[in-house]
């Protein structure tokens, strides 16, 4: 599995102080490992989803800084900080509803704050990013277990776009849930929608779980609603991008498996760790990204929306609690009307 027998998603190469990451839009045809060497390129990399999926980001927000940190030649405190700012502020616009992208960057500049020279800002900002690295795996192992116990001995989970070890640095999160049971020796299927517009079910998702010899099957998006009523699906499992109070943001079209699994008596479990969380917002508060109209209007080479026809693009949709059965953490399962103040998330100020 990535991370165990091959490069992590994301990683920090001490050697050249570098950032290493898969480059996920060449998935499944080629697999491809960028060397990324300066900020531009990595915002680049999150802006075009090469990097994607909300623990990765975080990841590669960490790094960032941690490579921002690295490259940069001031050499008088406050000017460093400076232009350590201005790279952070440009990673964090990449990707506005993932709240984990704009976590990983405060948390490495929270702990840079009581550096007393530039050399050792440089090396608390690796040293940092490098725990947060570490910390993902090992979250995404205990969501995992945490998720495993409430799948039934033998269960098929649908799941929508990619939370496996492409979104974080390796295991995953709804897809480690998936690895845990079966490791626990339960006989897991997985139905994979392939999510459209650009189709990280069917090309991330389903080249991931193949290489684990994990049974996966492929599906149009609007299929689900029909497999469910044929009592093809035992549970749905999906990832998040954030949780606010009221709300779960993940991939476009979440909600709409949510609405169908209520409908047919199937439980619907959202698999995220803590950092996904945010206690300050409600779900009106989040600005929902809006992508580019090629991503609906091609399909390859081939244009499939007429010139001239107007397109929409949310990358993400919301899911009210009312609609989900239980949030699985790295802290265990914790079911609506979740108390977020009592989690004691921590949330680093910068």
């Amino acid at each position: 599995m990535i991370g165990v027998n091959e490069p992590a998603t994301i990683a920090w190469d001490e050697s050249s102080s570098c950032i290493r990451f898969i480059d996920q839009t060449q998935l499944p045809e080629t697999f491809s490992i960028v060397e990324c060497r300066t900020v531009d390129r990595l915002a680049t990399a999150i802006r075009r989803l090469e990097i994607r999926g909300a623990p990765a980001l975080g990841v590669a927000g960490a790094f960032g800084v941690a490579l921002a940190a690295v490259t940069c030649t001031k050499k008088d405190r406050m000017e460093f900080f400076s232009d350590i700012r201005r790279s952070s502020d440009l990673l964090a616009s990449t990707r506005p509803t993932a709240i984990n992208l704009s976590w990983g960057i405060r948390r490495v500049l929270t702990a840079m704050r009581g550096a007393v020279s530039v050399r050792e800002c440089r090396e608390i900002a690796v040293n940092e990013a490098l725990t947060i690295a570490r910390e993902d795996e090992a979250c995404c192992r205990a969501i995992g277990d945490s998720g495993a116990a409430l799948l039934p001995l033998t269960c098929t989970v649908l799941t929508h776009c990619n939370a496996g070890s492409l979104a974080c640095t390796a295991w995953g999160t709804a897809l480690g849930v998936v690895r845990s049971a079966i490791g626990q020796g339960k006989d897991i299927r997985v139905i994979a929608c392939e999510t459209r517009p650009l189709l990280q079910g069917s090309r991330l998702t389903a080249w991931e779980l193949v290489r684990d010899k994990i049974d996966v099957t492929v599906v149009t998006d609007s299929m689900a609603a029909h497999l469910m009523r044929q009592g093809a699906i035992d549970t749905v499992i999906v990832g998040a991008d954030r949780i606010t109070r009221d709300a779960v943001f993940n991939k476009i079209g979440t909600y709409m498996h949510a609405v169908c699994a209520r409908h047919h008596g199937i439980p619907f479990y959202v698999a995220a760790p803590l950092s996904t969380f945010d206690a300050d917002h409600g779900e009106q508060d989040i600005i929902i990204e809006e992508r580019a109209r090629d991503e609906v209007a091609t399909c390859g080479a081939r244009t499939i929306v007429p010139d001239g026809v107007k397109v929409r693009n949310p990358a993400f949709d919301s899911t009210p609690m009312s609609l989900i059965a239980a949030i699985i953490t790295e802290h265990g399962v914790l079911r609506p009307p979740i108390d977020m103040k009592g989690l004691n998330i921590h949330r680093p100020t910068t």
